[in-house]
């Protein structure tokens, strides 16, 4: 099962006002472990990046200004989540601003939901947790993800975030299975394994009379430093 969790940042809230998408993080899971195998793409989005969107993403226009357009990188974003599930954080956000690109290069790209499944993580946490916050900083602190590094929002580093909480939230943290193969319900195929009760009692070797004198000279020695002696105290009760 091929996931991407995928994350965008852009130049303000709405396509229809002709705003544009100028990065794009993904992150790769092959049954529901992550793979490193990631997309990252920032995009020249040929217009001013509002105000308030630069305060949340810190992205600035002539950072971007020797960046490729979206012209550029959309064959290469489509085969990299062409037949994927996308794991998306308010997914109808990131969806209808990639349908706005596709559709403005006039190519005969699709949309994106005929190229992929969609998850929205939004959606599930509002299920899960009905009346809570449920934004990604939200989540984060509920499921004890470290989200430190997030200072202000980029495309790859929420979505390897998102990534975290996703497979925590659908069945542990099977992003650290430590090799062993995960299901989709997050358990593992890696059995259980048990003490052989035929194995052979483990010898025990007792301390010699030199070794018990030097251990009781220590706690002496000890207890005439601290004043008191904790070991000495046990041995006694």
């Amino acid at each position: 099962m091929r996931q991407i969790v995928l994350d965008t940042e852009t130049t303000g809230l709405e396509p229809s006002q002709g705003h544009r998408i100028i990065e794009i993080g993904c992150v790769e899971l092959i049954n529901r472990r992550l793979t490193g195998n990631n997309l990252h793409i920032y995009i020249n989005p040929q217009r001013e990046i509002d105000a308030g969107a630069l305060e949340v993403h810190g992205i600035t226009n002539e950072f971007l200004a020797d960046k490729p357009l979206f012209s550029d990188i959309a064959d290469t974003f489509i085969d990299f989540v062409k037949d994927a599930e996308l794991i998306i954080h308010n997914a109808p956000f990131d969806v209808g601003f990639l349908d706005s690109e596709l559709s403005d290069l006039n190519r005969g790209y699709k949309t994106m939901e005929e190229y992929c499944n969609i998850l929205d993580t939004l959606a599930m946490a509002r299920k899960k947790h009905p009346g809570q916050k449920n934004n990604l900083d939200a989540l984060c602190k509920r499921y004890f993800v470290d989200n430190t590094q997030r200072e202000l929002h980029g495309a790859l580093l929420d979505a390897e975030i998102l990534a975290d909480v996703y497979l925590i939230m659908t069945g542990g943290q099977s992003s650290f299975a430590l090799g062993h193969d995960s299901l989709a319900d997050g358990s593992t195929t890696e059995k259980i394994k048990r003490l052989d009760r035929n194995k052979a009692s483990l010898k025990v070797l007792r301390a010699t009379a030199e070794e018990e004198a030097a251990h009781q000279s220590r706690l002496e020695s000890i207890q005439n430093e601290s004043g008191t002696n904790l070991w000495q105290m046990s041995d006694e009760s």
